[in-house]
């Protein structure tokens, strides 16, 4: 059985919930089918997206980013700033920032390195460090579109806080009708020693 998997950061509880807070106003103003809200469990960050993966390459996987993990100390990280991918003028995605050191550069590099020793292609894009909460349908009409583009531009999302990264996960995600289920599959503690 092939388990659909990503690598990811998770954010806690409470930053979830001030995300859902600080953005309420824009899941009434655009709501379902026009833009799939991501639920506030399954806002995280995520460093690697592996698609269909054997438990069997899963558990080498999990063997050589543990000892990755362990290289990289941990970090603190700011959340909050509203944007949106690919261009305003065409938002598919709508995200919340991720305000992160150097070491989160880092991080994502060597979790890069060990999936591709592993064999797992490297990603075509520059990684950018973002909290997808919402996806734009993809048969959005014109003025739909419009209407996207000019309350999410009428819109500004402050800080919302900043945390602890100590760790890293392994999710596997299930697609439900009701939306995606993540599953942490293995944790990896960071380095508790701060970076020099």
């Amino acid at each position: 059985m092939m388990l659909r998997s990503f690598i990811a950061i998770e954010l806690p509880a409470e930053l979830q919930q001030a995300i859902v807070g600080a953005t309420a106003h824009l899941q009434t103003a655009l709501p379902r089918p026009l833009i799939r809200w991501v639920t506030p469990q399954n806002i995280h960050l995520t460093l690697k997206f592996l698609g269909e993966v054997s438990p069997a390459n899963l558990e080498r996987l999990a063997d050589a980013l543990r000892l990755e993990a362990e290289n990289h100390p941990a970090f603190r990280a700011a959340v909050g700033g509203l944007g949106v991918f690919p261009t305003p003028r065409r938002p598919r995605v709508v995200w919340i920032g991720f305000d992160a050191p150097a070491d989160l550069v880092r991080l994502q590099r060597g979790v890069e390195a060990v999936c591709a020793r592993l064999g797992y292609p490297a990603e075509e894009r520059a990684f950018s460090p973002h909290l997808t909460i919402g996806r734009v349908a993809q048969t959005a009409s014109p003025a739909e579109m419009e209407r996207i583009r000019q309350t999410l531009q009428t819109t500004a999302v402050a800080a919302l806080g900043e945390f602890l990264v100590d760790a890293v996960h392994i999710f596997k995600s299930d697609l439900q009708p009701g939306g995606s289920v993540y599953t942490r599959l293995y944790s990896f503690p960071l380095s508790s020693t701060p970076a020099r």
